[in-house]
């Protein structure tokens, strides 16, 4: 006679109590029961956070931004920022007259009431002004690359940040390299707007390829010789050079990445601006060099 089988708890030989395995399902199926609401709850809780993270997150970039565009009216104001037609001296002009060269030197300068930028923030060093960009910025400088990531030009706490110059350069743009940053901003404040010169619109457009800079002891005016999109390094970013062989292989390497021909001739006596901007979240930038090619002293 077969034995039947008995789901009642025993003892093993060593005296320890064996649970039966329908006993062991009841139990189990009882903590999941018990532990569901638990996970639900956790899960909700999470997904809430995220939101509200999220919400607050995008008010704040709006408030930011909305702060960002009324400073900037307010300044353009105060700047009073004119084009001039003026004389100034030529810098490194070319032998060849057929040079582009020779058609951007009779482009204007930009006169500015510094005095006035200068009541707003002390920090004030130049004004920048890109063709067919929203960037019509005063330029600041402080002691740091990080203040102005996260600072308005009335010192304001503001993620929009703001146009700053590379705290290791000179401020009358005396360097072999100038280097101003800024937020690439989705609303194409800052220097959100350079993301205009990746355009074939932007491109072909001959009066864009200028950038014009000025402070208050002189106006200058740069011609724009490469453009391109770059994954975060500091090469780039060298503001001075040791020897004239690492400034020739570093204007070779710049003129070489851009992303648009542009005929231009390059010397190691050029006085060279970078822009330098995020292009997304994944630290690629976008960078735009420009060489100098005339000046006024005030």
């Amino acid at each position: 006679m077969a034995r039947k089988k008995n789901n009642k708890n025993i003892t093993d030989e060593f005296g320890h109590i064996k649970i039966s395995r329908e006993i062991y399902k009841a139990v189990y199926k009882e903590k999941k029961a018990r532990l569901k609401p638990l996970f639900f709850f956790i899960f909700f809780m999470l997904f809430s956070s995220l939101i509200v993270f999220n919400f607050l997150k995008l008010s704040s970039w709006n408030k930011d931004n909305k702060k960002q565009e009324e400073l900037q009216e307010e300044i353009i104001k105060i700047a009073k920022a004119t084009p001039i037609e003026a004389e100034g001296k030529l810098i490194n002009p070319p032998t060849n007259k057929e040079s582009d060269y020779w058609y951007y030197i009779d482009f204007p300068f930009y006169e500015v009431d510094f005095n006035s930028l200068l009541k707003k923030n002390s920090d004030t060093v130049a004004f920048i002004n890109v063709p067919n960009t929203n960037i019509n910025y005063p330029v600041v400088k402080a002691n740091d690359n990080n203040y102005y990531l996260t600072h308005a030009f009335d010192k304001s706490r503001n993620d929009a940040g703001w146009v700053f110059m590379d705290y290791r350069n000179d401020s009358n743009f005396t360097d072999s390299n100038t280097i101003i940053y800024g937020h690439g901003r989705l609303n194409k404040t800052v220097l959100g707007s350079l993301k205009n010169t990746l355009t074939s619109t932007w491109q072909n457009n001959r009066d864009n390829y200028i950038i014009n800079v000025s402070t208050k002891k002189a106006n200058f005016l740069y011609q724009i010789f490469s453009i391109y999109t770059i994954p975060e390094e500091k090469y780039y970013l060298t503001n001075n050079f040791s020897t004239k062989k690492d400034k020739e292989k570093w204007l070779k390497t710049m003129q070489e990445r851009s992303i648009v021909k542009i005929s231009t001739t390059l010397d190691v006596n050029d006085k060279i601006i970078t822009l330098s901007t995020c292009e997304n979240n994944n630290g690629g930038r976008i960078v735009v060099h420009g060489k100098l090619i005339k000046m006024q002293e005030k």
